[in-house]
């Protein structure tokens, strides 16, 4: 029996909700994948991709990526053992393997906002290692600068997914952690003119300096915390013999 072409009756039972416009679905194979609910005006329609491999499902090569693909073809170069010949990605090449990070970028901002954090992390890891790919072996210098103004933001990500999967975990320090690092890793990036970069740079501080605001403010406060708050609240109100019980309490709490 042919599978109906048109797709009114899912439009009918999934209206358009910008608040809610991202879903997982199974397939008749069992497997998930993503839909974005689209309207545009008259357009209506229904966005899929893949959660997993190429978000078009596509096998480019024989390989799972056209990056996988290219770096067999490194790895051919480095065997036949010709360190005369540098191996390069001509821009051709070059703009293959870009069409597919772009693609893996659309991915992973749907991720972000459906919460598949370590999904979110695979593909922010996958495209920095396309950034340096690119970088290292593009034959022209305007391909291996392409992707460069871009790093602000998908350190950002990358750090944003790490760090909500740790406070998830009630791991507060360690998320705090990476976000400090991802700040500290932003601001050592070398300059670019690109205003994309610019932009983006101060943009990510200011972005994960609030994210660190946000996750310490549900960490529990910590025994010596709560004794400390204690201890301002009986200073503020003079009560001088209560505030030195608690100093006593907090000298024997770091002691032990």
């Amino acid at each position: 029996m042919d599978m109906p072409e048109d797709i009114g009756h899912i439009l009918k039972t999934w209206s358009y909700d910008p608040q809610n416009s991202i879903r997982k679905v199974i397939d008749a194979h069992g497997v998930e994948k993503i839909q974005v609910r689209v309207d545009q005006g008259a357009f209506q329609g229904i966005l899929q991709m893949e959660l997993d491999g190429r978000p078009d499902g596509k096998r480019p090569h024989n390989q799972a990526f056209v990056l996988d693909f290219f770096k067999g073809k490194l790895q051919e170069h480095t065997d036949a053992g010709n360190p005369e010949t540098a191996f390069t990605l001509s821009s051709e090449q070059c703009e293959e393997i870009f069409d597919e990070s772009r693609r893996i970028y659309e991915r992973y901002v749907f991720l972000l906002q459906i919460q598949d954090y370590s999904r979110v992390i695979r593909d922010t890891e996958r495209n920095m290692e396309v950034f340096r790919f690119v970088n290292q072996y593009g034959q022209k210098e305007e391909d291996r600068q392409n992707l460069e103004r871009w790093w602000p933001y998908i350190i950002r990500i990358h750090a944003h997914a790490k760090a909500q999967i740790a406070s998830q975990n009630e791991e507060f320090d360690s998320a705090v952690k990476i976000i400090r690092e991802a700040r500290e890793r932003i601001e050592g990036l070398g300059s670019l003119s690109a205003e994309e970069f610019q932009v983006e740079k101060k943009r990510a501080q200011q972005v994960l300096e609030e994210l660190e605001e946000e996750i310490s403010s549900r960490r529990p406060l910590s025994q010596s915390e709560k004794l400390k708050e204690k201890l301002a609240e009986a200073v503020e109100i003079e009560d001088f013999e209560e505030a030195a019980a608690i100093r006593d309490q907090i000298r024997e709490l770091e002691q032990t």
